[in-house]
């Protein structure tokens, strides 16, 4: 009984250690995934997009059990962005899948945002709504003995089996605010608004979606004809920890890209990205992007590196249609 009460205490301090570091997704193109942070942001840029986002956090990391399989987290993200124009709002879609460890989740949402003109910019206000799945694999536990209490499902007769993989599916919904001109950006979200609460076949384990804020910005400054430097920054907090994240690109004639950025106690990274591909209006609708990230606190428990890729369509704006104009002899009709 006291190990059963030992390892329950541990899994809940684990899930507690993975509330704010790991709950959520992170991404060294943030400024680039802002749809994930952000539900205003859907349809803001004001043409559709279409976006895949690879992460591969500490990479080559492996535990002590070589047949475990795990170690490196692995993000996956595939967004879609779009503006509805005669209704001033946008729309926006995403599938997250994140694996950690012997924790999975997967979450689907999707956003509406209504899009308000204000000086040279433009005000948004974003609410979210989707599916978010989270499934805990027990089997990737090592007990010390078997059976175990815990780990185990054990009959009278004193056979057992292994409790395997539990899963299960809670709605999710966020809200936020976004500031938008072509110099600068603003925004402000809350993300996990019901606090879901995930309970498992084990007394006293449970685990609850928390909620995080998000605070984004950048500025774009015009070093000359061709080049821009654009720093910005995302802080994310639980109210009671914080993270942020800093970056400084700098664009070539809107082309290319490149920076440097760091992560709060966690790592520094390069980007290195392109635009390419023009459309029948003379726009790069290609993006490729690519982040290595080197880790500067913890490495003794972490692998050295990670790997992120970027990928992302945007779709070309269709030119608006003229109306014609029908001529009789006593009016015109437009």
């Amino acid at each position: 009984m006291k190990r059963k009460f030992t390892l329950i205490i541990v899994l809940t301090v684990f899930y507690q250690t993975l509330t704010f570091a790991q709950q959520d997704a992170q991404f060294s193109h943030y400024m680039f995934n802002t749809l994930y942070f952000n539900p205003a942001f859907s349809g803001a840029e004001g043409f559709t997009r279409f976006q895949l986002t690879y992460r591969n956090q500490w990479t080559g990391y492996s535990t002590s059990f070589p047949d475990d399989n795990l170690g490196a987290i692995t993000t996956t993200n595939f967004s879609f962005t779009a503006p509805i124009q005669r209704l001033r709002s946008g729309v926006g879609f995403y599938i997250n899948a994140d694996r950690n460890s012997p924790i999975r989740n997967l979450e689907a949402q999707l956003s509406y945002a209504y899009h308000y003109p204000i000086k040279d910019g433009k005000l948004s206000i974003g609410i979210r709504a989707g599916v978010y799945n989270l499934a805990l694999d027990f089997d990737k536990y090592r007990a010390v003995t078997r059976p175990d209490p815990v780990l185990d499902i054990i009959s009278p007769d004193g056979t057992y089996v292994q409790r395997g993989r539990e899963t299960a599916s809670k709605i999710d919904a966020s809200i936020g605010v976004y500031y938008r001109t072509e110099k600068y950006y603003l925004g402000l979200s809350v993300n996990h608004l019901p606090k879901a609460q995930f309970q498992y076949q084990i007394e006293n384990l449970q685990n609850a979606l928390v909620n995080h804020a998000y605070f984004t910005a950048g500025v774009n400054l015009d070093l000359n004809y061709e080049w821009v430097f654009t720093p910005s920054v995302l802080v994310k907090t639980d109210i009671n920890t914080y993270q942020f994240d800093v970056n400084g690109l700098f664009t070539y004639n809107k082309d290319f890209w490149a920076g440097l950025g760091v992560r709060q106690g966690e790592a520094a990274n390069i980007i290195v990205g392109a635009n390419m591909v023009k459309d029948k209006q003379g726009s790069k609708s290609l993006r490729l992007s690519y982040a290595f990230d080197f880790t500067i606190k913890g490495r003794d428990a972490k692998s050295a590196t990670s790997n992120e890729l970027l990928l992302a369509y945007r779709l070309p704006t269709m030119p608006p249609v003229a109306r014609q104009t029908t001529r009789t002899p006593r009016f015109r009709q437009q």
